[in-house]
């Protein structure tokens, strides 16, 4: 499956890989803002589709249940940091999809195959149709298989326990142990699907296991900088 290119009048990508309660999202977040880019959570279209399934009474262990239910599955996507938005038809889901719920039916839909091909297709044309310099696409396989040719790719990573960590403080409604089982279980899941802590040639790796929330954006920043010569509120060489 081609993965996304970077023709000279398309955006240019950041992609950012990684595993659940590594920061991806809210490190990719900050790093858009700070260099004036687009931002594609790609987890969050995942995330809507399993809202979606649900919603519909589907099974999301069940491959053809989640085809079926995808056949009317009509999703939107903000590309904006500074107001990120999820909708799925004319429904805002932007909360919805970070519902327990929802985070443990995720999996199911993203290791159907022609979910992914399907789901990928939609973000490249997201993507080449961004109205920004440049786009930060983070979520799982991002710098393998959904931007293997983006001229920036990182692998954010973190101890498993740190990663459990941040997580509970994000989800203040449950205990440290039952976010770090379901982190656990999240992990055992997706990692049938893809390899997301190994990094593969060409990926640099950011492990912010000993850093806090901003020395983790200035270190992807600085692996941005180093490649492409981008500069806060920059394009590459500064345009």
């Amino acid at each position: 499956m081609p993965g996304l290119t970077h023709p000279p009048s398309s955006p240019y990508i950041i992609a950012i890989d990684g595993p659940a309660g590594s920061g991806k999202s809210s490190v990719s977040k900050a790093v858009a803002r700070r260099l004036g880019l687009g931002f594609l959570d790609t987890g969050a279209a995942y995330r809507a589709l399993a809202w979606h399934v649900l919603a519909h009474g589907a099974d999301t262990s069940d491959s053809s249940a989640v085809v079926d239910a995808a056949g009317d599955f009509d999703v939107q996507l903000s590309l904006d940091p500074d107001d990120f938005w999820v909708r799925v038809g004319s429904t805002d889901v932007t909360a919805a999809i970070r519902e327990p719920r929802v985070t443990e039916a995720v999996s199911g839909v993203a290791r159907v195959p022609a979910i992914r091909r399907s789901i990928n297709t939609f973000f490249r044309a997201l993507v080449a149709a961004a109205d920004a310099r440049g786009v930060v696409v983070e979520g799982r396989d991002i710098t393998t298989v959904v931007a293997p040719d983006a001229p920036v790719r990182v692998l954010l990573t973190a101890a498993p326990e740190v990663r459990a960590a941040r997580r509970a403080r994000e989800l203040t409604t449950q205990d440290a142990s039952a976010v770090a089982d379901a982190l656990h279980r999240r992990d055992a899941s997706d990692s049938t699907v893809v390899d997301f802590l190994t990094a593969a040639p060409g990926v640099q790796v950011v492990d912010s296991t000993e850093l806090d929330f901003d020395q983790t954006v200035s270190a992807v920043i600085d692996v941005v900088d180093r490649t492409l010569g981008v500069h806060e509120a920059g394009g590459p060489d500064g345009r």
